[in-house]
């Protein structure tokens, strides 16, 4: 199984590197911060507090999720574009902390590299923890304000100083 881990911070660029990469070695790809968006999304879809983990947690077990290069569906629910919404944006890296939560995207996640044979996976703690023998890992980094610009225009509804500030919050949060 040949894994490649691509790692960094929210809006360095991890996505449109690994998705290049996957389709140059014509490998599978998977984006896990759409695993996390995905279950933020159910816990709001389902009026749960994100700080609640053991609701959060028991969902992320119980929910059907299925990410592909194309589409997100959460119980069978296309929410490609709700998961990138600043509702979901704002909620996720609470529900990204939630140790049942972790582990249980880590068992998924490893299952789809077992089934696809390896493959390109973005995210964080990629090549630490989810695949410590990844064959490479890269680690992927861009200054707070080419990430924020980059996510800027990512984003329709919000500016550059509310991602700006966004950003160096979930900075805060995640290391």
């Amino acid at each position: 199984m040949r894994v490649i881990a691509i790692d960094g911070p929210a809006g360095s660029g991890k996505s449109t590197v690994s998705r290049r990469l996957a389709e140059r070695l014509q490998l599978g790809y998977l984006d896990t911060g759409a695993m996390y968006r995905a279950v933020a999304f159910a816990a709001l879809r389902r009026n749960f507090d994100p700080d609640d983990e053991e609701k959060v947690a028991a969902l992320a077990v119980e929910i059907d999720l299925e990410v592909t290069v194309e589409h997100v569906l959460v119980d069978g629910v296309d929410a490609t574009v709700e998961i990138r919404g600043p509702e979901v944006t704002r909620a996720v890296s609470i529900v990204a902390a939630n140790p049942g939560v972790r582990a249980e995207m880590r068992r998924r996640q490893r299952a789809w590299a077992e089934v696809n044979g390896g493959g390109v996976i973005e995210g964080r703690d990629i090549g630490t923890v989810v695949f410590p023998d990844a064959a490479l890992k890269v680690y992927l980094t861009a200054d707070p304000e080419a990430r924020a610009q980059r996510r800027a225009k990512e984003v329709t509804d919000l500016d550059y100083e509310t991602v700006a500030a966004d950003l160096a919050r979930r900075d805060a949060l995640d290391y």
